[in-house]
Protein backbone atom coordinates (compact mmCIF):
# COMPACT_ATOMS: atom_id res chain seq x y z
CA UNK A 1 0.00 0.00 0.00
CA UNK A 2 1.54 3.58 -1.18
CA UNK A 3 1.28 6.37 0.90
CA UNK A 4 -0.97 7.96 -1.60
CA UNK A 5 -3.58 5.47 -0.51
CA UNK A 6 -3.81 5.81 2.97
CA UNK A 7 -6.03 9.56 3.14
CA UNK A 8 -8.45 6.85 1.10
CA UNK A 9 -8.32 4.31 3.51
CA UNK A 10 -9.03 6.47 6.49
CA UNK A 11 -11.92 8.09 4.64
CA UNK A 12 -13.53 4.75 4.36
CA UNK A 13 -12.60 3.49 7.85
CA UNK A 14 -13.77 6.73 9.29
CA UNK A 15 -17.33 6.09 7.13
CA UNK A 16 -17.60 2.53 8.48
CA UNK A 17 -17.10 3.81 12.25
CA UNK A 18 -19.74 6.48 11.37
CA UNK A 19 -22.19 3.88 10.21
CA UNK A 20 -21.47 1.35 13.09
CA UNK A 21 -21.94 4.73 15.78
CA UNK A 22 -25.31 5.17 13.57
CA UNK A 23 -26.45 1.31 13.66
CA UNK A 24 -25.90 1.12 17.53
CA UNK A 25 -27.59 4.76 18.25
CA UNK A 26 -30.83 3.60 16.06
CA UNK A 27 -30.71 -0.14 17.77
CA UNK A 28 -31.21 1.63 21.14
CA UNK A 29 -33.46 4.10 20.15
CA UNK A 30 -36.13 1.56 18.96
CA UNK A 31 -38.03 3.36 15.49
CA UNK A 32 -40.73 0.71 14.07
CA UNK A 33 -38.29 -2.15 12.15
CA UNK A 34 -39.13 -0.92 8.56
CA UNK A 35 -38.09 3.20 9.91
CA UNK A 36 -35.09 1.16 11.17
CA UNK A 37 -34.12 0.09 8.07
CA UNK A 38 -34.73 2.33 5.58
CA UNK A 39 -32.59 4.48 7.55
CA UNK A 40 -29.60 2.25 7.83
CA UNK A 41 -29.86 1.82 4.01
CA UNK A 42 -29.81 5.10 3.47
CA UNK A 43 -26.66 6.30 6.13
CA UNK A 44 -24.94 2.72 4.52
CA UNK A 45 -25.39 3.90 1.03
CA UNK A 46 -24.30 7.72 1.30
CA UNK A 47 -21.20 7.83 2.91
CA UNK A 48 -20.86 10.59 5.21
CA UNK A 49 -24.17 12.58 4.16
CA UNK A 50 -26.48 9.95 4.89
CA UNK A 51 -25.54 9.90 8.62
CA UNK A 52 -25.96 14.20 8.45
CA UNK A 53 -29.30 13.77 7.21
CA UNK A 54 -30.14 10.93 10.10
CA UNK A 55 -28.44 13.37 12.58
CA UNK A 56 -30.98 15.91 11.25
CA UNK A 57 -33.95 14.13 10.73
CA UNK A 58 -33.56 11.11 11.73
CA UNK A 59 -35.29 11.24 15.54
CA UNK A 60 -38.28 12.69 16.81
CA UNK A 61 -36.30 15.11 18.45
CA UNK A 62 -37.80 17.97 19.64
CA UNK A 63 -35.16 20.18 22.25
CA UNK A 64 -34.49 20.12 26.14
CA UNK A 65 -35.94 23.44 26.22
CA UNK A 66 -39.33 22.77 24.10
CA UNK A 67 -39.64 19.46 26.18
CA UNK A 68 -39.54 21.16 29.61
CA UNK A 69 -42.17 23.87 28.28
CA UNK A 70 -44.19 20.81 27.31
CA UNK A 71 -44.09 19.17 30.39
CA UNK A 72 -44.59 22.52 32.27
CA UNK A 73 -47.90 23.43 29.82
CA UNK A 74 -49.06 19.91 30.52
CA UNK A 75 -48.81 20.51 34.00
CA UNK A 76 -50.67 23.69 34.06
CA UNK A 77 -53.13 21.68 32.35
CA UNK A 78 -54.96 20.68 35.78
CA UNK A 79 -57.29 23.12 36.28
CA UNK A 80 -58.91 22.81 32.59
CA UNK A 81 -59.25 18.80 33.52
CA UNK A 82 -61.04 19.66 37.33
CA UNK A 83 -63.16 21.86 35.24
CA UNK A 84 -64.00 19.19 32.81
CA UNK A 85 -65.25 16.82 35.51
CA UNK A 86 -66.50 19.25 37.76
CA UNK A 87 -69.07 19.98 35.59
CA UNK A 88 -69.59 16.71 34.50
CA UNK A 89 -69.85 17.28 30.56
CA UNK A 90 -67.11 13.99 30.16
CA UNK A 91 -69.69 12.33 31.64
CA UNK A 92 -71.30 10.03 28.43
CA UNK A 93 -74.19 8.07 27.91
CA UNK A 94 -72.64 5.36 26.13
CA UNK A 95 -75.80 3.20 26.00
CA UNK A 96 -76.84 5.40 23.02
CA UNK A 97 -73.94 4.60 21.05
CA UNK A 98 -72.63 1.02 19.45
CA UNK A 99 -70.84 -1.33 21.88
CA UNK A 100 -67.26 -0.75 20.53
CA UNK A 101 -67.57 3.23 21.24
CA UNK A 102 -67.18 3.77 24.76
CA UNK A 103 -63.79 1.07 24.20
CA UNK A 104 -62.56 3.88 21.82
CA UNK A 105 -63.23 6.69 23.71
CA UNK A 106 -61.86 5.13 27.12
CA UNK A 107 -58.09 4.30 24.65
CA UNK A 108 -58.07 8.22 23.64
CA UNK A 109 -58.47 8.83 27.29
CA UNK A 110 -56.07 6.68 28.97
CA UNK A 111 -53.47 6.81 25.94
CA UNK A 112 -53.76 10.82 25.03
CA UNK A 113 -55.19 11.77 28.16
CA UNK A 114 -58.77 13.69 26.64
CA UNK A 115 -61.78 12.09 27.52
CA UNK A 116 -64.52 12.65 25.30
CA UNK A 117 -67.71 15.47 26.33
CA UNK A 118 -70.69 15.67 25.73
CA UNK A 119 -73.18 18.43 24.48
CA UNK A 120 -71.83 19.70 20.76
CA UNK A 121 -73.28 20.78 17.88
CA UNK A 122 -70.89 20.00 14.70
CA UNK A 123 -71.81 21.38 11.60
CA UNK A 124 -69.49 20.41 8.62
CA UNK A 125 -68.53 22.70 5.82
CA UNK A 126 -67.06 21.60 2.47
CA UNK A 127 -67.56 24.98 -0.04
CA UNK A 128 -64.23 27.05 0.75
CA UNK A 129 -65.59 30.05 0.23
CA UNK A 130 -68.56 29.43 2.44
CA UNK A 131 -65.80 28.71 5.14
CA UNK A 132 -64.05 31.10 4.57
CA UNK A 133 -66.70 34.06 4.70
CA UNK A 134 -68.29 32.21 7.73
CA UNK A 135 -65.11 32.39 9.67
CA UNK A 136 -65.19 36.07 8.71
CA UNK A 137 -68.36 36.78 10.19
CA UNK A 138 -67.50 34.92 13.40
CA UNK A 139 -64.46 36.57 13.64
CA UNK A 140 -66.49 39.62 13.29
CA UNK A 141 -68.64 38.70 16.11
CA UNK A 142 -65.98 38.30 18.73
CA UNK A 143 -66.09 40.79 21.79
CA UNK A 144 -63.20 39.22 23.92
CA UNK A 145 -60.60 37.10 22.09
CA UNK A 146 -59.60 34.89 19.67
CA UNK A 147 -57.16 32.21 18.71
CA UNK A 148 -55.81 30.77 15.84
CA UNK A 149 -53.63 28.37 15.24
CA UNK A 150 -53.08 27.25 11.07
CA UNK A 151 -49.74 25.56 9.23
CA UNK A 152 -50.15 27.83 6.05
CA UNK A 153 -51.81 31.52 5.72
CA UNK A 154 -51.41 32.40 1.69
CA UNK A 155 -52.11 35.57 0.41
CA UNK A 156 -55.04 36.35 -1.72
CA UNK A 157 -58.78 36.51 -1.78
CA UNK A 158 -61.00 35.43 0.48
CA UNK A 159 -58.13 34.86 3.00
CA UNK A 160 -57.85 38.62 2.90
CA UNK A 161 -60.82 38.86 4.01
CA UNK A 162 -60.42 36.85 7.28
CA UNK A 163 -57.15 38.98 7.83
CA UNK A 164 -58.95 42.01 7.70
CA UNK A 165 -61.95 41.05 10.08
CA UNK A 166 -58.75 39.74 12.51
CA UNK A 167 -57.32 43.64 12.48
CA UNK A 168 -60.75 44.86 12.76
CA UNK A 169 -61.47 42.67 16.08
CA UNK A 170 -58.03 43.83 17.06
CA UNK A 171 -58.97 47.17 17.37
CA UNK A 172 -62.49 47.11 19.12
CA UNK A 173 -60.11 45.48 21.50
CA UNK A 174 -60.44 42.00 21.24
CA UNK A 175 -57.69 39.94 22.44
CA UNK A 176 -56.54 38.01 18.98
CA UNK A 177 -53.86 35.49 19.24
CA UNK A 178 -52.25 33.86 15.92
CA UNK A 179 -49.86 31.04 16.06
CA UNK A 180 -49.14 30.25 12.41
CA UNK A 181 -45.96 27.44 11.35
CA UNK A 182 -42.76 29.20 10.45
CA UNK A 183 -41.97 26.92 7.19
CA UNK A 184 -45.64 25.99 6.19
CA UNK A 185 -45.95 29.78 5.88
CA UNK A 186 -43.09 30.68 4.97
CA UNK A 187 -43.74 33.27 1.78
CA UNK A 188 -46.54 34.26 4.22
CA UNK A 189 -44.33 35.44 6.59
CA UNK A 190 -41.66 37.48 3.96
CA UNK A 191 -45.11 39.44 3.07
CA UNK A 192 -46.08 42.49 4.41
CA UNK A 193 -49.68 40.79 6.04
CA UNK A 194 -47.59 39.84 9.43
CA UNK A 195 -46.60 43.43 9.95
CA UNK A 196 -50.37 44.84 9.52
CA UNK A 197 -51.15 42.23 12.22
CA UNK A 198 -48.43 43.09 14.55
CA UNK A 199 -49.10 46.61 13.93
CA UNK A 200 -53.12 46.60 15.12
CA UNK A 201 -52.13 44.86 18.05
CA UNK A 202 -52.68 41.46 17.07
CA UNK A 203 -50.30 39.09 19.22
CA UNK A 204 -48.60 36.67 15.97
CA UNK A 205 -45.90 34.02 16.72
CA UNK A 206 -44.08 31.67 14.41
CA UNK A 207 -44.48 28.02 15.16
CA UNK A 208 -41.41 26.12 15.53
CA UNK A 209 -39.15 28.57 13.97
CA UNK A 210 -36.42 27.54 11.63
CA UNK A 211 -32.54 28.67 11.87
CA UNK A 212 -29.33 26.72 11.46
CA UNK A 213 -28.40 27.00 15.03
CA UNK A 214 -32.20 24.98 16.04
CA UNK A 215 -30.95 22.15 13.36
CA UNK A 216 -28.59 20.63 16.16
CA UNK A 217 -31.03 21.29 19.22
CA UNK A 218 -34.26 19.72 17.52
CA UNK A 219 -35.47 18.40 14.77
CA UNK A 220 -36.52 21.18 12.09
CA UNK A 221 -39.39 19.08 9.69
CA UNK A 222 -41.43 18.40 13.06
CA UNK A 223 -44.85 20.68 11.43
CA UNK A 224 -47.31 22.84 13.74
CA UNK A 225 -50.10 21.10 10.83
CA UNK A 226 -52.94 21.47 13.02
CA UNK A 227 -56.17 24.19 12.00
CA UNK A 228 -57.77 25.70 14.93
CA UNK A 229 -60.22 28.77 15.53
CA UNK A 230 -61.59 29.69 18.76
CA UNK A 231 -63.61 32.78 19.04
CA UNK A 232 -64.74 34.39 22.22
CA UNK A 233 -65.24 30.11 23.80
CA UNK A 234 -68.47 30.28 21.93
CA UNK A 235 -67.40 28.81 18.70
CA UNK A 236 -64.86 27.15 16.69
CA UNK A 237 -63.81 25.81 13.63
CA UNK A 238 -61.31 22.89 12.69
CA UNK A 239 -60.36 20.22 10.16
CA UNK A 240 -58.12 20.09 6.76
CA UNK A 241 -58.06 23.72 5.25
CA UNK A 242 -55.24 25.79 5.78
CA UNK A 243 -56.24 30.02 6.07
CA UNK A 244 -55.91 29.69 2.19
CA UNK A 245 -58.55 30.85 -0.48
CA UNK A 246 -57.52 27.57 -3.16
CA UNK A 247 -58.75 30.04 -6.35
CA UNK A 248 -55.03 31.93 -4.83
CA UNK A 249 -52.82 28.62 -3.79
CA UNK A 250 -50.15 27.13 -5.27
CA UNK A 251 -52.13 27.28 -8.88
CA UNK A 252 -49.07 26.31 -10.38
CA UNK A 253 -48.65 23.25 -9.21
CA UNK A 254 -50.50 21.13 -11.33
CA UNK A 255 -53.19 19.54 -9.36
CA UNK A 256 -56.11 22.00 -9.34
CA UNK A 257 -57.86 23.16 -6.82
CA UNK A 258 -57.29 22.05 -3.33
CA UNK A 259 -60.92 20.20 -1.71
CA UNK A 260 -61.22 20.74 2.03
CA UNK A 261 -63.62 20.86 4.30
CA UNK A 262 -64.39 22.26 8.12
CA UNK A 263 -66.46 21.80 10.19
CA UNK A 264 -67.97 24.33 13.29
CA UNK A 265 -68.43 23.95 16.45
CA UNK A 266 -70.25 24.86 19.48
CA UNK A 267 -70.35 23.19 22.93
CA UNK A 268 -68.44 21.57 25.25
CA UNK A 269 -65.76 20.39 22.76
CA UNK A 270 -64.12 24.12 22.98
CA UNK A 271 -62.76 23.86 26.18
CA UNK A 272 -60.46 20.38 24.94
CA UNK A 273 -59.88 22.17 21.13
CA UNK A 274 -59.05 25.34 22.84
CA UNK A 275 -56.57 23.84 25.72
CA UNK A 276 -54.61 22.10 22.67
CA UNK A 277 -53.91 25.47 21.00
CA UNK A 278 -53.27 27.20 24.45
CA UNK A 279 -50.97 24.85 25.61
CA UNK A 280 -48.89 24.66 21.77
CA UNK A 281 -48.86 28.78 22.32
CA UNK A 282 -47.44 28.57 25.37
CA UNK A 283 -44.86 26.35 24.23
CA UNK A 284 -44.02 28.77 21.98
CA UNK A 285 -44.17 32.03 23.97
CA UNK A 286 -43.60 30.87 27.60
CA UNK A 287 -47.27 32.19 28.88
CA UNK A 288 -48.54 30.60 31.75
CA UNK A 289 -51.31 28.04 30.69
CA UNK A 290 -53.44 29.00 33.83
CA UNK A 291 -53.56 32.51 32.72
CA UNK A 292 -55.14 31.78 29.30
CA UNK A 293 -57.64 29.99 30.68
CA UNK A 294 -59.80 32.45 32.25
CA UNK A 295 -58.43 34.93 29.78
CA UNK A 296 -60.28 33.05 27.22
CA UNK A 297 -63.64 32.17 29.04
CA UNK A 298 -63.12 28.71 28.94
CA UNK A 299 -64.97 28.36 32.44
CA UNK A 300 -68.33 29.78 30.65
CA UNK A 301 -68.54 27.16 28.23
CA UNK A 302 -72.12 25.49 28.09
CA UNK A 303 -73.59 22.16 26.23
CA UNK A 304 -75.07 23.13 23.17
CA UNK A 305 -76.28 20.34 21.36
CA UNK A 306 -76.50 16.35 21.23
CA UNK A 307 -72.89 15.02 19.83
CA UNK A 308 -70.36 13.61 21.85
CA UNK A 309 -67.09 14.31 20.52
CA UNK A 310 -63.36 13.29 21.54
CA UNK A 311 -60.30 15.55 20.56
CA UNK A 312 -57.04 14.12 19.77
CA UNK A 313 -54.22 15.58 19.53
CA UNK A 314 -50.60 14.15 18.84
CA UNK A 315 -47.24 15.28 17.63
CA UNK A 316 -43.78 14.34 18.75
CA UNK A 317 -43.81 14.93 21.98
CA UNK A 318 -46.43 12.44 22.45
CA UNK A 319 -44.70 8.84 22.94
CA UNK A 320 -47.81 6.46 23.54
CA UNK A 321 -48.65 6.15 19.90
CA UNK A 322 -52.37 7.17 20.72
CA UNK A 323 -53.56 8.20 17.58
CA UNK A 324 -51.87 5.45 15.67
CA UNK A 325 -53.69 3.27 18.54
CA UNK A 326 -57.60 5.18 18.14
CA UNK A 327 -57.16 5.05 14.59
CA UNK A 328 -56.48 1.06 14.52
CA UNK A 329 -59.59 0.66 16.98
CA UNK A 330 -61.53 2.50 14.81
CA UNK A 331 -60.87 0.38 11.77
CA UNK A 332 -61.24 -2.72 13.88
CA UNK A 333 -64.13 -1.59 15.17
CA UNK A 334 -66.15 -1.79 11.39
CA UNK A 335 -68.62 -4.29 10.70
CA UNK A 336 -70.36 -3.40 7.48
CA UNK A 337 -69.15 -0.01 6.36
CA UNK A 338 -65.54 2.05 6.22
CA UNK A 339 -64.96 4.62 3.55
CA UNK A 340 -61.94 6.75 4.34
CA UNK A 341 -60.50 9.78 2.39
CA UNK A 342 -56.74 11.20 2.59
CA UNK A 343 -54.40 12.98 0.19
CA UNK A 344 -51.64 11.36 1.33
CA UNK A 345 -51.78 6.99 1.56
CA UNK A 346 -48.54 6.24 2.64
CA UNK A 347 -49.60 3.99 5.72
CA UNK A 348 -47.59 1.70 8.12
CA UNK A 349 -47.56 -2.18 8.32
CA UNK A 350 -49.96 -1.92 11.26
CA UNK A 351 -52.46 0.54 9.21
CA UNK A 352 -52.02 -1.72 6.28
CA UNK A 353 -53.01 -4.73 7.88
CA UNK A 354 -56.09 -3.45 9.86
CA UNK A 355 -57.16 -2.23 6.57
CA UNK A 356 -56.87 -5.75 4.90
CA UNK A 357 -58.63 -7.66 7.97
CA UNK A 358 -61.13 -5.31 7.71
CA UNK A 359 -61.91 -6.25 4.19
CA UNK A 360 -61.19 -9.68 5.06
CA UNK A 361 -63.99 -9.55 7.58
CA UNK A 362 -66.57 -9.06 4.93
CA UNK A 363 -66.48 -4.91 5.46
CA UNK A 364 -67.07 -2.81 2.75
CA UNK A 365 -64.01 -0.94 2.24
CA UNK A 366 -63.43 2.36 0.38
CA UNK A 367 -60.42 4.80 -0.30
CA UNK A 368 -60.71 7.94 -1.98
CA UNK A 369 -57.29 9.23 -2.75
CA UNK A 370 -56.97 12.33 -5.18
CA UNK A 371 -55.49 11.00 -8.95
CA UNK A 372 -52.85 14.12 -8.30
CA UNK A 373 -50.72 15.16 -5.42
CA UNK A 374 -48.49 17.99 -5.27
CA UNK A 375 -45.44 15.33 -4.04
CA UNK A 376 -43.56 13.38 -6.46
CA UNK A 377 -42.15 10.78 -3.86
CA UNK A 378 -45.68 10.45 -2.03
CA UNK A 379 -47.37 10.09 -5.00
CA UNK A 380 -45.54 7.26 -6.19
CA UNK A 381 -44.60 5.80 -2.36
CA UNK A 382 -48.78 5.60 -2.04
CA UNK A 383 -49.31 3.35 -5.46
CA UNK A 384 -47.30 1.11 -4.60
CA UNK A 385 -49.63 0.16 -1.21
CA UNK A 386 -52.58 -0.33 -4.32
CA UNK A 387 -51.77 -3.57 -5.16
CA UNK A 388 -51.92 -5.29 -1.01
CA UNK A 389 -55.20 -3.24 -0.85
CA UNK A 390 -57.14 -3.74 -4.37
CA UNK A 391 -56.14 -7.83 -3.52
CA UNK A 392 -57.41 -7.24 -0.24
CA UNK A 393 -60.86 -6.53 -1.86
CA UNK A 394 -60.64 -2.42 -1.19
CA UNK A 395 -62.00 0.14 -3.14
CA UNK A 396 -60.13 2.75 -4.13
CA UNK A 397 -61.13 5.87 -5.76
CA UNK A 398 -58.76 8.06 -7.56
CA UNK A 399 -60.29 12.10 -7.63
CA UNK A 400 -60.55 14.13 -10.50
CA UNK A 401 -61.87 17.51 -9.21
CA UNK A 402 -58.73 18.70 -7.84
CA UNK A 403 -56.72 18.02 -4.94
CA UNK A 404 -58.33 16.16 -2.44
CA UNK A 405 -57.02 16.98 1.01
CA UNK A 406 -60.07 16.19 3.63
CA UNK A 407 -58.82 14.00 6.37
CA UNK A 408 -61.45 11.89 7.20
CA UNK A 409 -62.77 8.38 8.29
CA UNK A 410 -66.76 6.94 8.80
CA UNK A 411 -67.43 3.76 10.09
CA UNK A 412 -71.02 1.99 10.26
CA UNK A 413 -72.77 5.30 9.53
CA UNK A 414 -72.23 5.96 13.55
CA UNK A 415 -68.89 7.12 14.37
CA UNK A 416 -66.29 9.43 12.46
CA UNK A 417 -63.00 10.91 12.38
CA UNK A 418 -62.27 14.18 11.09
CA UNK A 419 -59.36 16.68 11.06
CA UNK A 420 -55.64 17.40 9.67
CA UNK A 421 -54.09 13.85 9.74
CA UNK A 422 -53.30 11.91 7.16
CA UNK A 423 -52.88 8.37 6.70
CA UNK A 424 -49.20 8.88 6.27
CA UNK A 425 -46.30 8.16 8.59
CA UNK A 426 -45.06 11.60 8.32
CA UNK A 427 -48.83 12.58 9.94
CA UNK A 428 -48.88 9.71 12.53
CA UNK A 429 -45.26 9.84 13.56
CA UNK A 430 -43.82 13.68 13.25
CA UNK A 431 -46.05 16.53 12.80
CA UNK A 432 -48.59 17.78 15.55
CA UNK A 433 -52.01 17.07 14.47
CA UNK A 434 -55.15 17.26 15.69
CA UNK A 435 -58.01 14.72 14.76
CA UNK A 436 -62.06 14.90 16.38
CA UNK A 437 -63.58 11.69 16.92
CA UNK A 438 -67.31 12.24 16.89
CA UNK A 439 -69.49 9.69 18.03
CA UNK A 440 -72.91 11.03 16.19
CA UNK A 441 -74.72 9.54 14.16
CA UNK A 442 -76.23 12.92 12.18
CA UNK A 443 -72.43 13.68 11.77
CA UNK A 444 -71.33 10.50 10.48
CA UNK A 445 -74.45 10.64 8.02
CA UNK A 446 -73.24 14.18 7.04
CA UNK A 447 -69.82 13.42 6.34
CA UNK A 448 -70.92 10.59 4.84
CA UNK A 449 -72.82 12.16 2.05
CA UNK A 450 -69.25 14.30 1.76
CA UNK A 451 -67.50 11.36 1.05
CA UNK A 452 -70.28 10.04 -1.37
CA UNK A 453 -69.94 13.40 -3.27
CA UNK A 454 -66.47 12.91 -3.57
CA UNK A 455 -66.70 9.35 -4.86
CA UNK A 456 -69.00 10.74 -7.50
CA UNK A 457 -65.98 12.57 -8.70
CA UNK A 458 -63.71 9.76 -8.78
CA UNK A 459 -62.52 7.04 -11.09
CA UNK A 460 -62.66 3.36 -9.43
CA UNK A 461 -59.54 2.16 -10.12
CA UNK A 462 -59.96 -1.33 -12.02
CA UNK A 463 -57.57 -4.22 -10.60
CA UNK A 464 -56.74 -5.73 -13.77
CA UNK A 465 -55.81 -2.85 -15.18
CA UNK A 466 -53.78 -1.80 -12.28
CA UNK A 467 -52.10 -5.21 -12.01
CA UNK A 468 -50.88 -4.55 -15.57
CA UNK A 469 -49.08 -1.12 -15.48
CA UNK A 470 -45.56 -1.15 -17.16
CA UNK A 471 -42.96 -2.49 -15.29
CA UNK A 472 -41.02 0.49 -15.39
CA UNK A 473 -43.89 2.14 -13.24
CA UNK A 474 -44.14 -0.63 -10.42
CA UNK A 475 -40.20 -0.44 -9.92
CA UNK A 476 -40.16 3.39 -9.54
CA UNK A 477 -43.40 2.67 -6.96
CA UNK A 478 -41.51 -0.16 -5.13
CA UNK A 479 -38.21 1.72 -4.91
CA UNK A 480 -39.80 4.75 -3.44
CA UNK A 481 -41.83 2.70 -0.99
CA UNK A 482 -38.22 2.09 0.81
CA UNK A 483 -38.31 5.26 1.68
CA UNK A 484 -42.09 5.98 2.52
CA UNK A 485 -41.05 5.73 6.30
CA UNK A 486 -39.01 8.69 6.02
CA UNK A 487 -41.61 10.49 3.65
Amino acid sequence: MTLLNYPAVLLELLHLLIVFGIVIRVIMKRPATGVALAWLMLVAAIPYGGALIYLMIGERRVGDERTRRIDRARADYKPLRKLVLAEGIADINWSRHAPAIESLGRLGRNLVGMPTVRGNFCEIISDTQKILNGIRRDIDQAQKSLLMEFYIWNEGGAADEVLDAVIRASKRGVRCRLLIDALGARPWWKSEQPDKLRAAGVQLEAALPVSLFRTFVGRTDLRMHRKIIVVDANVAWTGSMNLVDPRYFKQDSGVGEWVDAMVRLKGTVIIPLAAVLIGDWAVETGESVKDLIPENGLQLVEPEGEADIQVIPSGPAIEDEGLLQMFLGLINSAQKELVLTTPYLVPDDSLLKALRGAAGRGVEVSIIVPEKVDSFLTRYASRSYFDHLLEAGIHIFQYQAGLLHTKSVVVDGHVSMFGTVNLDMRSLWLNYELSLFVYDVQFANDLRQLQQSYIEDSLALNPELWANRPASTRLLENILRLMSPLL
